[in-house]
């Protein structure tokens, strides 16, 4: 493609979040030298939302937004806008401002919150995941109200933590009989249930929520739970109901199908972060990761993608180790890869100390693992993740050994 046909041609990103914001630099970084346009729906510069569950919420850091110069960059941001639909056929996005042309469009909407039935519109119930939700509960700490976290998931754990590290009363109930049921197997979050009342938080499973009412959560087997404010982390799914009528293939969860090369199923249409999923040949399965790194990472392959299509050489294929971390009751709890099919569970130390590690295998090979305050046991065995190294099961269990000198 010649440097003038490039240039005329027009990128379009629909989100504004990490992967939205990564897309665009990385159509720059390599070279792209056409129209790129970022549409948001929130009126906030772009930002990163680890920290909202951490500095934002606890009032250590008033926002998180993004060292980027998107005007040095030449990157048209369009905030505060709402995207209505897309007309592959026309290769138009439709906005309330009226239609949006591209040559190439992608799609980094993200994932949003699933709300509490029957809690909509319900005072001092919240969520957490923009920075208005973070600047809505920082007074709420801040006052030490009774609150009651609904889901001990990664978000509940999180909050939980910032809300005992302000001094409020925190009860935790978890419709599962453990937490982080729907993440990780029953032994590996067994004594991860300890970690709340260590921290001064209650923890109740097999809790389900009846109903909330002003100032209080009521459970199905009658319990009354006072409760200055609600927060809600029963999890997410992709943002993606806009894309209704417009003919690109969506999964089960309401993800966007994408191909190895971060694809849809309409031409000329990227999805990147947690709003799609891939298939994995790594893992032989369909991924839908909702993780920081992966929103991250895929943009490269999209903006490699969008400059090789336009010769006729989309070569990058999208097939990470997925990872994430989270910070909880003073412990940094990191994963990568995948455990679903592996065939062995190893342990690295003991699960009631404060360090310890799961490693999973599958035919002697590590497929995943979670380290506990052991951050060298992830950097070392994300590495042997890709490489697909053999390992030695009697030397990876010494957990004074480094793991990359445990294999076969």
């Amino acid at each position: 493609m010649s440097e003038q046909t490039q240039s005329q041609r027009r990128v379009v990103v629909v989100g504004a979040g990490m992967a939205g914001v990564q897309t665009a630099v990385a159509l720059r970084e390599q070279g792209f030298t056409g129209g790129v346009t970022v549409i948001g729906a929130e009126p906030h510069q772009p930002y990163d939302r680890p920290p909202l569950s951490k500095a934002v919420l606890l009032g250590k850091a008033e926002d998180s937004a993004f060292e980027v110069d998107f005007e040095s960059l030449g990157i048209d941001l369009r905030l505060g806008r709402e995207v209505l639909g897309v007309r592959p056929a026309d290769h138009e996005l439709d906005t309330a401002e009226g239609p949006v042309p591209y040559d190439a469009l992608v799609l980094a909407t993200g994932a949003e919150p699933i709300r509490l039935p029957g809690a909509e519109g319900v005072p001092g119930v919240h969520l957490l995941r923009t920075l208005d939700d973070a600047e809505r509960l920082r007074p709420v700490l801040a006052r030490q109200h009774d609150i009651v976290v609904v889901g001990a998931g990664w978000i509940g754990a999180e909050f939980a933590t910032a809300a005992r590290g302000a001094g409020c009363a925190v009860t935790v109930v978890e419709a599962a009989d453990r937490p982080l049921a729907g993440a990780l197997p029953a032994e590996v979050t067994a004594p991860m249930a300890s970690w709340y009342a260590d921290a001064g938080a209650v923890l109740r499973t097999h809790a389900r929520v009846a109903r909330v009412e002003p100032g209080a959560v009521l459970l199905d087997d009658g319990s009354r739970l006072p409760a200055g404010a609600v927060v809600v982390g029963i999890g997410a799914r992709p943002a993606t109901a806009w894309l209704a009528g417009s003919g690109i293939a969506l999964g089960p969860h309401g993800d966007v199908v994408a191909d190895d090369r971060l694809r849809t199923s309409a031409p000329d249409v990227y999805a990147v972060g947690d709003c799609a999923s891939f298939p994995s040949g790594r893992y032989g399965e369909r991924l839908l990761v909702h993780h920081w790194d992966n929103a991250l990472q895929g943009p490269r392959t999209v903006a490699a993608n969008i400059l090789g299509e336009a010769v006729g050489e989309a070569t990058a294929v999208y097939d990470p180790v997925p990872y994430f971390w989270s910070e909880q009751f003073g412990r940094f709890v990191q994963y990568a890869g995948d455990h679903a099919f592996a065939d062995t569970t190893l342990w690295r130390g003991e699960p009631t100390g404060p360090a310890w590690t799961v490693c999973w295998l599958r035919e002697n090979r590590l497929v995943a693992l979670l380290a506990v305050g052991r951050p060298r046991d992830l950097a070392q065995g994300r590495r042997l993740i890709e490489a697909g190294t053999p390992m030695d099961p009697a030397l990876l269990t010494d957990p004074a050994r480094p793991l990359k000198t445990a294999t076969a």
